[in-house]
C-alpha cells in the first residue's frame, strides 16, 4: 500500500497499547488521519488503570526481554520523550524471583540467557538472599534472581495520560464509542462500525482492545485465543519495613511489592475458578485469607500482622495459547494488525509494541525489535511460543 497522507488508520482500543501505537506512528512520520476508538474514555475499567504497573526483564522469551529493555530506557528518561514536567514515579528497585531447589539449574540457565539479551540479572543462593533481604524467610528456596537495573514499578495512569495527551497534540483523534462491527473488502478490513452508528473507513485496522480483542475479531471469523482473566490486587499495611524491598515473585505463586506507605500484592486464582471474567470486576476476597495471607506470612513472618486497606480487580488479556502477545499482520486480512494478548505484560511492553506497529505500517518491516516470533503464524498453526516465567 503506497505511503500517502490520505491513508486512514483506525486503532481499536485507546488505553496504553493503542495510545502508544498512535503516538509512535506520528513519531515515525505517518501523516495520515489516525482515529483511536475507546469505549470508556474514563479508563476506569481498563487493564492499564487497574494494573500493578511493573516492569521486568526476567522472562523466558528473548523478545520479551528486548521489549522490557526498551520500555525501561524510556521510563528512565521519560522527560526526554514527554517534556520536563513528565513524571511516572519509576522506582527501579528490581524483581526478586524465588525458586525451589529443583529449579536451580533451570533458573541459572534462564538468568544466563537473560544476561545474553542485555538484562542485568544477579543469581543469589539462600545465604546471599538472607544477607541482602533480612526479615524474609528463605526456607525452601534454592535460588533467587534479582534484576539489578531496568526492573521495578511506576504509575501506569501517569504514563497513559502522558502518551495520550502527546498523541492528541500530534493530531490523533480519539473517538468515544464501542466497536460493534467490521466490513471487509477482498483481503482487507475496509471499515469499522461503531455503536453510535458511525462507520469509519480504514486502510489499516490495529486491534489493541486488550481483553476484548478475541471477541471482537471473532466477528471476522478469526479465532484469537485472547480472553479476560480476572486478577485481584490487595493493598495493605504491615509493620514490616525493608528499605530495599523489591517486587517479590515467590515460589508459592504470590507477588508483593511496596506501594506508597504500604504494599500491594496478589496471587493467581486456582484454575477451577479462573474462568473468563467478561464484565466481572469484583475482587476475589477469599483469595486473601485462603491463599495469599498464609503464604505471605510464611515467607515474611512480620507480614502476618496485615491490615487490608482496599482491593480491586482488573483483567489480564490472557493469551491462552502461550501467555505471549500477538503482534503483526493477519495472514489473510493483511491490513489487520494485532497488538494484543500480552497476558499481564502489556503496560511494560507498550512502548516497544507501539514502535513495532508504527514501523510495520510506515516502513513495511520491523526496525527496532524483530517481533516476528510474536506473529499471527503461531496462532494459526497452534504452535505456542511459551513464556515460562508467568505470574
Amino acid at each position: 500500500m503506497p505511503h500517502t497522507e490520505s491513508r486512514h488508520i483506525v486503532i481499536v482500543g485507546g488505553a496504553i497499547i493503542g495510545s502508544f501505537c498512535a503516538w509512535s506512528l506520528r513519531r515515525e512520520g505517518f501523516a495520515g488521519p489516525i482515529t483511536v476508538v475507546e469505549r470508556d474514555p474514563t479508563y476506569q475499567c481498563s487493564s492499564t488503570a487497574l494494573s500493578a504497573a511493573s516492569i521486568r526483564t526476567q522472562f523466558g522469551t528473548p523478545v520479551n526481554i528486548k521489549m522490557s529493555l526498551m520500555g525501561a530506557r524510556m521510563f528512565r528518561n521519560i522527560k526526554a520523550f514527554f517534556g520536563d514536567d513528565a513524571d511516572i514515579g519509576f522506582q527501579e528497585k528490581g524483581y526478586l524471583i524465588l525458586g525451589g531447589d529443583h529449579l536451580v539449574a533451570e533458573r541459572e540457565a534462564a538468568a544466563e540467557m537473560q544476561r545474553a539479551q542485555g538484562a542485568d540479572i544477579l543469581s543469589l543462593d539462600p545465604d546471599e538472599l538472607a544477607l541482602r533481604f533480612p526479615g524474609i524467610d528463605f526456607n525452601g528456596v534454592g535460588i533467587g534472581t534479582l534484576g539489578m537495573q531496568h526492573e521495578g514499578w511506576f504509575d501506569a495512569w501517569s504514563l497513559l495520560s502522558l502518551v495520550r495527551l502527546a498523541a492528541r497534540q500530534l493530531g490523533v483523534c480519539y473517538e468515544a464509542a464501542t466497536v460493534d462491527s467490521f466490513e471487509t473488502q477482498g483481503a482487507a478490513v475496509s471499515a469499522v462500525g461503531l455503536s453510535s452508528g458511525k462507520k469509519i473507513a480504514c486502510d489499516y485496522c490495529v486491534m489493541a482492545a486488550g481483553p476484548l480483542s478475541g471477541r471482537l475479531v471473532a466477528q471476522l471469523g478469526i479465532d484469537l485465543p485472547v480472553v479476560p482473566r480476572k486478577r485481584t490486587v490487595f493493598s495493605f499495611k504491615t509493620p514490616f519495613k525493608l528499605a530495599n524491598f523489591p517486587m517479590l515473585f515467590d515460589s508459592s505463586g504470590l507477588w508483593v511489592r511496596p506501594e506508597g506507605k504500604g504494599y500491594i500484592g496478589g496471587i493467581q486464582p486456582p484454575a477451577a475458578i479462573d474462568g473468563d471474567a467478561d464484565g466481572d470486576f469484583e475482587p476475589q476476597h477469599a483469595l486473601l485469607e485462603e491463599l495469599f495471607w498464609p503464604l505471605l506470612a510464611t515467607r515474611i513472618p512480620a507480614m502476618a500482622e496485615l491490615r487490608l486497606e482496599r482491593a480491586w480487580a482488573g483483567h489480564y488479556e490472557m493469551n491462552t495459547l502461550d501467555h505471549n502477545g500477538v503482534v503483526g499482520s493477519h495472514d489473510e486480512l493483511t491490513n489487520l494488525i494485532f497488538a494484543t494478548g500480552f497476558s499481564g505484560h502489556g503496560v511494560m511492553h507498550a512502548p516497544a509494541v507501539g514502535q513495532a506497529v508504527a514501523e510495520l505500517i510506515t516502513f513495511g518491516a520491523y526496525r527496532s525489535i524483530d517481533m516476528t516470533p510474536l506473529g499471527w503464524g503461531r496462532i494459526r498453526t497452534s504452535s505456542p511460543l511459551l513464556e515460562s516465567i508467568v505470574y
